[in-house]
């Protein structure tokens, strides 16, 4: 089946090809959701596309874009794996209807824009590889402002510090399938700290590996560069994660002076 210039969805798999897993070469699942997302796009899906990995399915999740999005997708038709566009509710919607394409052993979310560095993916898989417990991998992400401001996040996997603030970096991360399994699907009633919220739910069970390996590039902004993120966190600790009321304000207040700082800590270039 050919995609016609109108059609709102594709992908390799509305032709019959279908991405699986091997027992050396576990599939690896891709999820990027978008909404009016054309300056970034290109970028996103090359550095899926140029992964030296050889088992990776990309799945594009779009929102309705009014821009030259879906243009974009069209043309790379026969190299993603699926993609649709319709309405959602939200990016944690779009994550939830992305999830449920994927046919990977491991997933990971990567935003529009956002790119994987040369040799991401395949870092991650060499990682699992040494931790066959694991089911969530996480590394180090390069955070760009558009000031030109460049600082690298992301640190180890401890409950301890978890449950105070999310001291890993989602983006790019892996989760094995199974951990959905066992905890479910992205709750829809946060606007931005769903993924943080996710993992908060496994406590002090989480089994967690990590690599000091930049992985991802990340442009500053979106739904969790605000104080909204903090808020929102402030409510996952205390419903997902146990964290006690009055430990977890305090962590908010500590949060929230820590982002008021933001700006002088870019102009000091720290």
């Amino acid at each position: 089946m050919q995609t016609s210039h109108a059609s709102k969805c594709g992908g390799k798999r509305c032709k019959g090809t279908l991405a699986t897993s091997g027992r050396d070469c576990p599939l690896v699942s891709v999820v990027t959701v978008i909404f009016n997302g054309h300056p970034y796009v290109q970028g996103c899906l090359e550095s899926v596309l140029q992964q030296d990995y050889p088992n990776i399915e990309h799945i594009v999740i779009d929102g309705g874009s009014t821009d030259d999005t879906l243009d974009v997708l069209r043309r790379y038709d026969d190299r993603l794996a699926f993609w649709k566009s319709e309405p959602d509710h939200g990016v944690y919607d779009a994550w939830n209807k992305g999830l449920r394409e994927t046919h990977g052993e491991w997933v990971c979310f990567l935003g529009v824009d956002d790119e994987f560095l040369p040799g991401a993916v395949s870092a991650y898989m060499a990682l699992a590889a040494k931790n066959p417990e694991a089911e969530y991998l996480s590394s180090r992400v390069k955070w760009a402002h558009p000031s030109g401001y460049v600082r690298t996040i992301g640190s180890p996997w401890t409950w301890n510090r978890f449950r105070k603030m999310m001291c890993t970096a989602h983006v790019g991360s892996m989760h094995r399938r199974s951990l959905y399994d066992r905890l479910g699907s992205y709750d829809t009633s946060y606007c931005s700290a769903a993924d943080y919220e996710l993992l908060l739910r496994a406590r002090d069970q989480l089994k967690a590996a990590f690599m000091p390996t930049t992985t991802v590039i990340m442009r500053a902004g979106g739904v969790s560069d605000d104080t909204t993120a903090l808020v929102e966190a402030k409510r996952a600790k205390i419903t997902a994660g146990g964290r006690n009321p009055l430990l977890a304000q305090l962590d908010l207040q500590i949060a929230k002076a820590k982002f008021a700082l933001r700006p002088f800590r870019r102009a000091l270039g720290r």
